[in-house]
């Protein structure tokens, strides 16, 4: 699934939002962001510079839940289900 990052909602936020969706699954009951990856970190990462200018290019992949997750400029998301 490629999904675009509303440009108020933070990276941390639509991650849980695509991987929940993809999966099918409730995300009060997945297993924490915040156990796989420092979310404030990654939120930073994407985030404006701190002259207010935005931050161009940039990707990371990881895997979450049961899924690996791609972001990209911090505006576009790809969650691909992991073969078991």
């Amino acid at each position: 699934m490629d999904t675009e990052i509303d440009p108020d909602e933070q990276v941390s936020t639509a991650v849980v939002r695509a991987v929940s969706a993809v999966e099918g699954r409730d995300p009060t009951i997945m297993r924490p962001l915040r156990d796989v990856l420092d979310m404030d970190a990654l939120n930073a990462l994407f985030a404006d510079r701190a002259d207010g200018s935005p931050r161009t290019g940039g990707r990371l992949t990881f895997e979450y839940s049961d899924s690996t997750v791609t972001v990209q400029n911090g505006e576009y998301l790809t969650v691909e289900l992991r073969e078991n």
